[in-house]
C-alpha cells in the first residue's frame, strides 16, 4: 500500500498590518468635548467593549400613541473636531420589540453644531403605544470621520455595471416579484383604469386641472 500522505501542520495564523492589504486604521482615542445640560443624567457610554455607538439617555419622559412622533432631548452638547460628524441611529431593541425608530435616522451632528442634540422618537407601532421615562436608553451616537469632497461639474458621468439602475434595480423578494411577461416597459408611468376609475401603472396622465 502507498504510504499515507500525511497532513501538513497548517501554518499559524499571522495578522498582517491594515497597511498591508491596502486598509487604512481608524484614529483611536478622539477627543470630543461635551458638555452636561442636565448634570444628573450619565454620559453618553458604550453598553459593551467595541460598540460603535454610544447610548443617549432621555433628560424628559415622553409617551408616544400609535404612529406619533415627539423630539426628546438628551442632555448634552458636544464639540467634534473639525473633519468629523455624530450620527443618531435607532436602538435595534425598541424597533425589534416596539416599533421605535427616528423619523430622520440616521440624524447628523455637524461639528459645528453647538446646541443640545435631541432625538426625533417616532412610534410605528400601529396599535401600542410606548412610553419613555426620563433616563431611559432611546437612541445610539455613532462619530465618523467624513471625507472633504470637492465637486466637478461634468457633462457626462463615467460607465458603470449599474448603470442608470436604480429602486428594484436588483431585484426582490420572491412574493413581490412581477413575472418579466407582465412588467411595463416604461416603469413609473400612470394611467386611470376605465373600469375602476383608479390609477395604475401605464400610459401617463396629465395632472388635473388646480
Amino acid at each position: 500500500m502507498p504510504e499515507a500522505r500525511q497532513k501538513a501542520e497548517p501554518a499559524p495564523y499571522r495578522r498582517r498590518p491594515l497597511a498591508a492589504v491596502g486598509l487604512r486604521t481608524v484614529e483611536q482615542n478622539v477627543p470630543v468635548l461635551i458638555r452636561r445640560l442636565d448634570p444628573d443624567l450619565p454620559l453618553p457610554a458604550r453598553a459593551h467593549p467595541g460598540d460603535a455607538g454610544l447610548d443617549l439617555f432621555a433628560a424628559t419622559g415622553v409617551r408616544l400613541e400609535p404612529g406619533q412622533r415627539a423630539v426628546v432631548p438628551t442632555g448634552i452638547a458636544i464639540a467634534l473636531p473639525d473633519g468629523y460628524a455624530a450620527f443618531i441611529h435607532p436602538r435595534s431593541g425598541l424597533a425589534a420589540r416596539h416599533g421605535v425608530t427616528l423619523v430622520n435616522a440616521p440624524g447628523t451632528v455637524d461639528a459645528g453644531y453647538r446646541g443640545e442634540i435631541r432625538v426625533t422618537l417616532l412610534n410605528t407601532d400601529g396599535h401600542h403605544a410606548v412610553s419613555f421615562q426620563r433616563g431611559d436608553r432611546i437612541a445610539q451616537l455613532v462619530i465618523q470621520q467624513v471625507a472633504r469632497v470637492v465637486l466637478h461639474e461634468v457633462e457626462t458621468l463615467p460607465g458603470s455595471a449599474r448603470a442608470e439602475g436604480g429602486f428594484g434595480s436588483t431585484g426582490g423578494h420572491a412574493a413581490g416579484e412581477t413575472p418579466a411577461g407582465e412588467r411595463d416597459p416604461e416603469p413609473g408611468r400612470v394611467q386611470i383604469s376605465q373600469e375602476t376609475g383608479r390609477q395604475g401603472v401605464g400610459d401617463s396622465v396629465p395632472p388635473p386641472p388646480c
